[in-house]
């Protein structure tokens, strides 16, 4: 679990949206650049180079959001 202090202060990198933590996925995705980061034990990885791609389909359900 991240603290929610910490994350209410991360942007994304690469657009400055805000992120949505996915603790299941233990992930924070921006749906404003597509991304998704990983956190890492516990430590969020907030570089481009280690982002994934959203899916369209993810991209989707966070526009519907």
């Amino acid at each position: 679990m991240l603290d929610k202090k910490l994350l209410s202060i991360l942007v994304c990198p690469v657009s400055k949206g805000p992120l949505v933590y996915r603790e299941e996925a233990q992930e924070l995705v921006c749906y404003g650049s597509g991304l998704a980061y990983p956190v890492r034990d516990g430590i969020p990885v907030m570089l481009e180079g280690e982002a994934r791609e959203l899916s369209p389909e993810e991209r989707e359900a966070g526009r519907k959001q």
